[in-house]
């Protein structure tokens, strides 16, 4: 009995002193500065605008969009998750989108969506 003791103390002891101590992996995300996301952004025929006060737009002029008809957002970056709350007049009121950006500067951006397809942009 003592030894089926001894054996599951050591088990124990094993156990707790190799738990990691390191870093979640949420300190391990890049943060990206919000701030350089802010003006036109163009990946092919698709736009988005970021506006200062977490308004913003998207269209595409393969479709015949224009900028003044853009479909509404409100955004927000938090570390390297990008989402985008989409507003619509008719059917569902709101609809989210979540992106995980790769790369931002104050020229380029790059975000990929939960299905793994990457768009790339440049600031206009």
């Amino acid at each position: 009995m003592k030894r089926i003791a001894l054996i599951i103390l050591s088990i124990a002891l094993i156990a707790l002193f190799s738990t990691s101590c390191s870093s979640s992996d949420d300190e391990t995300q890049p943060t990206f500065d919000e701030t350089l996301i802010i003006g036109k952004w163009k990946s092919g025929t698709l736009f988005e605008k970021y506006n200062e006060d977490k308004s913003g737009g998207f269209w595409n002029t393969a479709d015949d969009v224009k900028e003044s008809e853009a479909q509404k957002f409100t955004w927000t970056i938090t570390k390297d998750v990008l989402k985008q709350i989409h507003i619509f007049e008719t059917g569902p009121a709101l609809v989210p989108k979540v992106y995980t950006i790769t790369d931002l500067t104050s020229t380029t951006m790059s975000y990929e969506d939960s299905y793994g397809e990457s768009t790339s942009f440049t600031k206009q």
